[in-house]
């Protein structure tokens, strides 16, 4: 006589396999959701230090501006050289957490801030050396305060 598992057993364990995951699912997903918010939190805290220091060495001038010459346009490449080439603010430029792009769009001199994320594919973060803002380029809003991602 051969021992084996009835189609109706192997229903219901099926059935209790699909309940168990349909409740954890979402709260994994939830979990995901709020370690992204932490890494942007924490990166941004890691842009803003290494700028603020920059500026503290550099007399005030904040990082982006080539030569340290603020009367020319702020460029992403004199950006990366002094924050990232000099290996004394950062190790790599951080990612954008929900986008995965460490890119930067750097607005120049009298460049109005935007009031909302821009296109999120091609930039992580948005930054004003004039001002030394630095924001997330990502829409949405944090799943516990409910404040936008772009005004972290």
């Amino acid at each position: 006589m051969k021992k084996a598992f009835t189609l109706v057993e192997v229903v219901i364990v099926v059935a209790i396999l699909g309940i168990v995951a349909a409740i954890a699912v979402p709260q994994f997903q939830n979990h995901t959701q709020q370690a992204r918010e932490s890494a942007a939190k924490d990166n941004l805290r890691i842009l803003r230090q290494a700028i603020e220091r920059y500026a503290i060495e550099h007399n005030g001038v904040p990082p982006g501006y080539p030569n340290n010459d603020t009367s020319r346009s702020p460029n992403y490449l004199a950006l990366r050289m002094q924050m990232i080439n000099s290996g004394n603010y950062l190790s790599q430029m951080p990612e954008n957490p929900f986008n995965n792009i460490d890119e930067i769009r750097l607005l120049d001199n009298g460049e109005i801030f935007p009031e909302s994320p821009e296109q999120t594919d091609t930039h992580g973060w948005i930054y004003q050396p004039s001002t030394k803002t630095i924001r997330l380029n990502w829409e949405g809003t944090d799943s516990q305060t409910g404040q936008s991602y772009f005004d972290y």
